[in-house]
């Protein structure tokens, strides 16, 4: 199996499941009501809705630098941490398919990445897209972990 897959093996794991680690990002946002994700209980924490919204951003910016986009050093803050906007039913279930999309977006981007590529530094970037995309995982992971501690702490 060629890296590209197993990054991308990875990637789905840690979006959809059978992940090691346990529940994966969709598992876990699968019973999140729209009042749950929008709840802003604690100063100074991101609500589950917002962390939601920068997970796309980001898999949307690592998306479009693989389409050969310069990768920014950092996104504008209104672009990093988007608002959730009004709170509905179908504004969350439109966010949650976003989110969906981006993940199936870039997946579809890393199907044309050769295992020579990975090696390659990022345009914009002093590091290689293989530390990217890996980083791009651990990304996903550590704001999963985040919203499984808003869930808890919300029930």
């Amino acid at each position: 199996m060629s890296e590209v897959k197993r990054i991308g093996s990875q990637l789905k794991r840690a979006f959809e499941g059978q992940a090691w680690h346990g529940p994966s990002l969709q598992e876990l946002l699968a019973d999140v009501t729209f009042e749950q994700a929008a709840a802003g209980s604690f100063p100074n924490i991101h609500s589950i809705w917002e962390l939601v919204l920068h997970i796309e951003a980001w898999t949307r910016t690592v998306t479009q630098c693989l389409e050969g986009q310069i990768m920014p050093e950092q996104l504008p803050m209104e672009e990093n941490w988007p608002q959730g906007g009004s709170a509905s039913e179908t504004a969350w279930r439109g966010a949650l398919a976003k989110l969906e999309n981006g993940q199936r977006q870039l997946r579809d981007a890393l199907r044309n990445l050769t295992d020579e590529k990975l090696e390659q530094i990022v345009p914009g970037r002093p590091y290689s897209f293989y530390f990217m995309l890996h980083g791009t995982i651990q990304h996903i992971l550590y704001h999963a972990g985040q919203i499984a501690l808003l869930k808890k702490a919300l029930n």
